[in-house]
C-alpha cells in the first residue's frame, strides 16, 4: 500500500456523536479532511447549522438530530445513515452530558447522570452499530478521559470551580474497559475499537480563567493546555488502514500528564 493510502479515508462514511463541540468539530474537520463523508450527530441544531456554514464547500459533512440518551432515537438515526450510504464505516463515540458536584455531596440522580452521558450512551451507539459493520468490519473510537486514567489532581484545580466530578471520571474509565471487551468480541467481524484519552483540553470559557490555566499548564510535561485539533492526526491514524493491526487500545493524548 502506498503512503499516500495510508491515511485515506476516501469514499469511507463515518458518524461522530457531539460533532458540534469544542472538541467534536475537530474531530469531524479530521475525518472530512482525510476523505470520509462525516455524519455529526448532536441535538443542537442551530450550533449544527453555524459548524456546516463554517466548513469548507469541500468537505462533505452533514448533520442529524440526535438525542443519544434515547436507544431508538440511536437506532433510527443509525438505519437512515445507511439507508442513505448503504455502509457505516467508522463511528465516534464523542458525545457527553451529565450533572456533577463533589463527592461528598452529590446527589445520586445527579451521579446518574453523569454515567450515563459517558459509558451508558456509548454502550448505546456501539450496539446500534454492531450490525451495519458486521458484514464489512469498522472501525469505533471512543473518547474516554485522562481521569478514566488517573485521578483530577486538587491542587491543581483549588478555587477555580472547575474541579472534575467524580461521576466523570468513573464513567470514563468504564469507557476504557468496554473499548477493550468490545474489541476482543466484536475482532471476529473485523471491527476494530479503541479510545483515546484527551488531557487538559479546557473549552475556551475555562481559558478566561488565566491561574487555572496556568496551573494546567505547570502539571503538563509539555507545559502547554491541548489544542482540539492536536485529536486530529490519531483520530485518522484510529479510523484509517495504518492502524490495521490496533485494536483494544487506549492512547493518552495528554501531553504527557498521564506520565507522572
Amino acid at each position: 500500500m502506498k503512503n499516500s493510502e495510508l491515511f485515506s479515508l476516501k469514499n469511507s462514511v463515518a458518524i461522530v456523536t457531539g460533532g458540534t463541540g469544542y472538541l467534536g468539530q475537530e474531530i469531524t474537520k479530521g475525518l472530512a479532511e482525510a476523505g470520509a463523508r462525516v455524519y455529526v450527530l448532536d441535538i443542537d441544531k442551530e450550533l449544527a447549522k453555524n459548524f456546516l456554514m463554517s466548513l469548507p464547500q469541500k468537505l462533505d459533512v452533514k448533520f442529524m438530530a440526535c438525542d443519544i440518551s434515547l436507544k431508538t432515537n440511536i437506532d433510527s438515526v443509525f438505519e437512515k445513515i445507511f439507508d442513505e450510504e448503504k455502509k457505516i464505516e467508522i463511528l465516534v463515540n464523542n458525545a457527553y452530558y451529565g450533572k456533577g458536584g463533589d463527592l461528598e455531596t452529590i446527589l445520586e440522580e445527579n451521579w446518574n447522570s453523569g454515567i450515563d452521558g459517558t459509558i451508558n450512551n456509548y454502550f448505546r451507539c456501539i450496539q446500534s452499530v454492531i450490525k451495519y459493520m458486521k458484514t464489512s468490519g469498522g472501525q469505533i473510537i471512543n473518547l474516554a478521559s485522562m481521569y478514566g486514567m488517573v485521578s483530577p489532581d486538587p491542587s491543581v484545580y483549588g478555587n477555580s470551580g472547575f474541579n472534575n466530578p467524580p461521576n466523570y471520571g468513573a464513567g470514563k474509565a468504564a469507557v476504557i474497559q468496554l473499548t477493550k471487551y468490545a474489541a476482543v468480541h466484536l475482532a471476529k467481524y473485523n471491527i476494530r475499537v479503541n479510545a483515546i484519552s484527551p488531557g487538559p483540553f479546557p473549552n475556551p470559557k475555562v481559558q478566561e480563567n488565566i491561574e487555572f490555566i496556568r496551573l494546567l499548564e505547570e502539571k503538563v510535561p509539555l507545559k502547554r493546555i491541548g489544542n482540539p485539533e492536536d485529536l486530529k492526526g490519531i483520530i485518522v491514524f484510529l479510523a484509517s488502514k495504518s492502524s490495521s493491526y490496533v485494536t483494544g487500545q487506549n492512547i493518552a493524548v495528554d501531553g504527557g500528564w498521564t506520565s507522572w
